[in-house]
């Protein structure tokens, strides 16, 4: 091998080490993911100011745990950005034999590294009377929920609280009888957009709503 043929195989072999290398790094990135959970929450009541009298009702929080990693860690030990796809399976109460599937992605800013944070997203009752034709009747009406989670583009973890993941993209029981239809007649709404907003404050990450929102 002549001296310039041997000086371009080592920078070709150096660059694709450094390739692999930085490849290696960016799959460093982990999120450790609990199941999903949800429950009903009544509409909270706050002193201060004329009081009004009302009736609480039953709102709907769909909401999971994680804990982000990423190696290299950032001088910040921050995630800058990580993006949930959440899938809400609701029964049809128009059709049996049919669930009415309500998605939303939501993104997240600043979430700190190495600590467990919650991640949220809610039903309102107004919604809920919608589904339902009840103000009480949120819990016993979801029939699964699912998520996944993205950082920088990458799915690294999903979960889901019934079936196997993915169902949301196929028949999860492989019964044809059963009918899955994505629905838009109600939003799935963030935190801030819930009177639940400034409760719990530092339990929850951040929200950008700019971009979940719609």
């Amino acid at each position: 091998m002549n001296a310039q043929l041997k000086k371009s195989f080592t920078i070709a072999a150096s660059a694709v080490i450094a390739a692999l290398s930085i490849g290696s790094a960016a799959a460093q990135n982990k999120v450790k993911a609990d199941k999903p959970m949800f429950d009903d929450l009544q509409s909270p009541e706050f002193s201060g100011g004329k009081q009004k009298g009302f009736r609480p009702k039953n709102w709907l929080e769909i909401e999971t745990q994680l804990k982000v990693s990423m190696k290299p860690e950032p001088k910040t030990k921050t995630c800058d950005k990580l993006t949930i796809k959440w899938y809400i399976a609701v029964k049809n109460t128009e059709k049996a034999a049919s669930i009415l599937l309500f998605t939303k992605d939501v993104e997240y800013v600043n979430v700190p590294l190495d600590e467990e944070m919650w991640f949220s997203v809610y039903l309102s009752p107004a919604s809920i009377k919608r589904l339902t034709g009840s103000d009480r009747a949120a819990k016993s009406a979801v029939e699964a929920v699912g998520y996944e989670v993205y950082i920088n583009g990458e799915k690294l973890a999903e979960e889901t609280t019934k079936w196997q993941v993915q169902w949301w993209n196929a028949d999860p029981t492989k019964k044809a009888s059963l009918e899955i239809s994505r629905s838009d007649v109600v939003p799935l709404l963030i935190k801030p957009q819930t009177p639940f907003s400034n409760m719990w404050w530092d339990r929850y990450a951040e929200v950008n709503e700019a971009t979940s929102s719609r």
